[in-house]
C-alpha cells in the first residue's frame, strides 16, 4: 500500500482535489496547496504567488509565446490564455495523474494556439528554440521542487530557450512560503524599474488589478 500511495518517482505521486463552498484546490498531501481555483471564476488567480508571477507583463506585456513548466491546477495558463489573445502557450507537465485532471480545473483543451504536454520539463527547455517572450517555472511533486528545475544547467537552457528581451519567472518555495524570483537581462531589468510606474499603469485594467496586491512589493524589488 505504502508502494502505491508514494511511489518511487515521486513525478507520478495522484494528486487529490479539496472542494469547499467556493473553491477547488489541488494537492499531493494536505498541508500544502498546489493549486487553489475559484468557482465564479475559473481563470481567476487565486493565490498570491501566481499574480506576482503575472509581473512579467511588465518587462513584456504583449507576450506572442509564452513556455510554462508545471500545469497544477492549471492557473496561470488559464489566466493567459483568457487575457493574453495574442500568445501562444505551450504548458509541460511531468505528471500525467495532473494532466488527467484538467478538465475537473477547467483547463481549456487543446487548440491551434495553448497546449498541455505531459514531458519532463528540464529536458524540454534543453531543446527549446530561443522564441520565447516568457517563461513561468512552477513545477513541483510531492518531494517539492524537482532538483532538475534546480540546476545551473536548467537555468543555462531556461536563458537560451528566451527570445531577445525576454524574461524568466520562477516560483521558488522557501520557509514555508513562494519566493517568486524574475530573470532578464542587464539592461531590461534596468529599464523595467525605471519605467514601473508607467508599465503598470498602461496595463489591461484586469492585468492592473491582478498585480494590484504585489505592485508595491515588485517596484522595492527592482529598485
Amino acid at each position: 500500500m505504502f508502494n502505491e500511495l508514494y511511489p518511487s518517482d515521486p513525478d507520478r505521486v495522484k494528486p487529490f482535489v479539496y472542494e469547499d463552498a467556493g473553491t477547488l484546490s489541488l494537492h499531493f498531501d494536505i498541508s500544502a496547496i498546489q493549486s487553489r481555483m475559484r468557482r465564479d471564476d475559473p481563470a481567476a488567480l487565486d493565490l498570491d504567488y501566481t499574480r506576482a508571477m503575472m509581473g512579467c507583463l511588465l518587462f513584456e506585456p504583449q507576450p506572442k509565446s509564452m513556455l510554462m513548466i508545471g500545469l497544477g491546477g492549471g492557473s496561470l495558463p488559464k489566466y493567459c490564455r483568457k487575457h493574453l489573445p495574442q500568445a501562444d502557450i505551450t504548458v509541460v507537465e511531468i505528471n500525467p495523474h495532473v494532466i488527467a485532471m484538467r478538465e475537473t480545473f477547467c483547463v481549456p483543451p487543446d487548440d491551434a494556439r495553448f497546449r498541455v504536454l505531459c514531458d519532463d520539463g528540464a529536458a524540454f527547455v534543453a531543446t527549446a528554440p530561443p522564441r520565447h517572450d516568457v517563461i513561468l517555472v512552477d513545477g513541483f511533486s510531492y518531494d517539492g521542487q524537482p532538483e532538475a528545475l534546480s540546476t545551473p544547467a536548467f537555468y543555462a537552457d531556461c536563458r537560451a530557450a528566451l527570445a531577445a528581451g525576454g524574461v524568466l519567472v520562477v516560483n521558488l518555495h522557501a520557509d514555508g512560503g513562494n519566493r517568486v524570483v524574475f530573470a532578464c537581462d542587464e539592461r531590461a531589468m534596468r529599464r523595467c524599474a525605471a519605467e514601473f510606474r508607467p508599465r503598470l499603469a498602461a496595463l489591461d485594467e484586469v492585468h492592473r488589478r491582478t498585480l494590484r496586491g504585489c505592485a508595491e512589493r515588485l517596484a522595492r524589488a527592482l529598485a
